[in-house]
C-alpha cells in the first residue's frame, strides 16, 4: 500500500504565488482609481488658462450686456410712491352704552326678542383695510373718480408739463376712444376686472402690529396723481364705513320705534327708550366724526424723489449677468474641445 507524501516546497510556492497575485490585483485597482481621479480633477491653473484665453469673448459679452442694461434702465419710466400713515379711530359713545344696557336689561330684552350684544366698540380698522382691498370697492372707486383712462392707458409722465403720457396704441386721446388690440372675451375697453388687477399692483398696505399704525402706499408715474388718488382712497373708505354704520343705526332706530308701539310693560318701555337714545348717540357720532374709521397721522405728500427703477442696480446686475454667462460659454467651449 503506497502512501502519498506532500511536498512542503510546492505548498510554499503556491502560497507565495497567491499573495503576489493579490498584491498585483490591488495595485491594478489602485492605479485605476488614481487614473480616474486624475481625469475627474479640475486643475485650477488649467481653468484660469482657459478663461484667460477667452478673455476677449468675456469682455465683449460683458460689455454687450452692460450697454443693453444701460439702455433698458434708461427706457424705464420713473415711478413715484405716495404714502399716508393712519391709525384706527377711537370707538366712542353708543357701543359702550349698549354694553351697559346689555348687562342691566339683557334678560328682559331677550324675552322681547332683542339682542343688545355684550361687547364694547370693536376696532373696525381691520374690516376697513379688507374692504379697501376688495374687488367691489376698488372697481367702484375707479368708476366713481373716472380713473380708467389714466390707469390703463398711461405709459409715463412729462415732468416739464406735469402731464401724463398715454400709449397711442391703446387709447386715442383726440377721439377719446380705446383702440388697443384684444382677444376675446376681452374688449377694446379694459374691463373692471383688468382695472382692479392693475390698481391692486399700484396699491400696498402695511400694518404695524405693535403700534397698530397703518401705512398705505400708491405708486404711479405722476407724483401728483399718486398723492391725489391716495387722499381720495382714504376719504372714500371712511365714507363707505360711515354709510354702512349709519344705515345700520337708522334701521335699528326705526325698528325700535315700531316695536315700542306694541310694548305694554313699563320696564320694557324703559329699555326701548334707552336703546333708542344710545342708537341716536351712535348716529350723532357717525355723522360728526370727520375721519370715521381711519385717522390720518401723516397725510399724503407729493413725492419729490422717484421710488424706482433703481437704474444703477439694473446696470450692475446686468453686467454681472453678462460676465457670468460669458465665463460659462468660454468654459463650455474649452471642455467640449477637451473631450474631442
Amino acid at each position: 500500500m503506497s502512501k502519498s507524501i506532500e511536498n512542503p516546497q510546492v505548498s510554499t510556492n503556491d502560497e507565495k504565488s497567491k499573495i503576489l497575485q493579490q498584491q498585483l490585483f490591488q495595485q491594478q485597482l489602485q492605479n485605476s482609481y488614481n487614473n480616474s481621479n486624475q481625469d475627474d480633477e479640475i486643475d485650477i491653473a488649467e481653468l484660469w488658462h482657459a478663461i484667460w484665453a477667452g478673455k476677449f469673448i468675456i469682455i465683449f459679452i460683458s460689455l454687450l450686456f452692460a450697454v443693453a442694461s444701460v439702455f433698458f434702465a434708461l427706457s424705464q419710466p420713473n415711478i413715484y410712491k405716495a404714502s399716508v400713515i393712519l391709525t384706527p379711530a377711537e370707538s366712542e359713545g353708543g357701543a359702550g352704552g349698549l354694553a351697559a344696557l346689555a348687562g342691566q336689561f339683557g334678560g328682559l330684552a331677550s324675552m322681547a326678542g332683542i339682542n343688545l350684544g355684550g361687547g364694547g366698540g370693536a376696532d373696525k380698522s381691520g374690516l376697513a383695510i379688507e374692504v379697501l382691498q376688495s374687488r367691489s370697492f376698488i372697481e367702484s372707486f375707479i368708476e366713481r373718480h373716472n380713473l380708467l383712462v389714466p390707469l390703463m392707458a398711461s405709459k409715463g409722465w412729462d415732468i416739464n408739463s406735469n402731464k401724463l403720457l398715454f400709449n397711442e396704441q391703446v387709447y386715442d386721446q383726440s377721439n377719446k376712444k380705446w383702440i388697443r388690440e384684444f382677444e376675446a372675451p376681452r374688449t377694446a375697453e379694459p374691463s373692471p376686472w383688468e382695472a382692479f388687477q392693475e390698481f391692486s399692483e399700484l396699491l400696498s398696505i402695511e400694518k404695524d402690529k405693535s403700534t397698530s399704525m397703518i401705512t398705505i402706499n400708491i405708486s404711479f408715474y405722476s407724483p401728483d396723481i399718486a398723492k391725489k388718488w391716495l387722499t381720495l382712497l382714504v376719504h372714500d373708505i371712511n365714507e363707505f364705513m360711515r354709510e354702512q354704520d349709519k344705515e345700520e343705526a337708522q334701521t335699528s332706530i326705526d325698528y325700535l320705534k315700531d316695536q315700542l308701539a306694541n310694548i305694554k310693560i313699563a320696564t320694557m318701555e324703559k329699555v326701548f327708550y334707552q336703546l333708542i337714545e344710545e342708537q341716536t348717540k351712535s348716529m350723532m357720532l357717525i355723522m360728526v366724526k370727520k375721519e370715521y374709521v381711519l385717522k390720518t397721522i401723516d397725510p399724503a405728500q407729493v413725492p419729490d424723489i422717484k421710488d424706482k427703477p433703481k437704474r444703477a442696480l439694473i446696470v450692475v446686475l446686468g453686467t454681472i449677468l453678462g460676465g457670468v454667462l460669458s465665463v460659462l460659454i468660454v468654459l463650455f467651449r474649452y471642455f467640449m474641445r477637451r473631450e474631442q
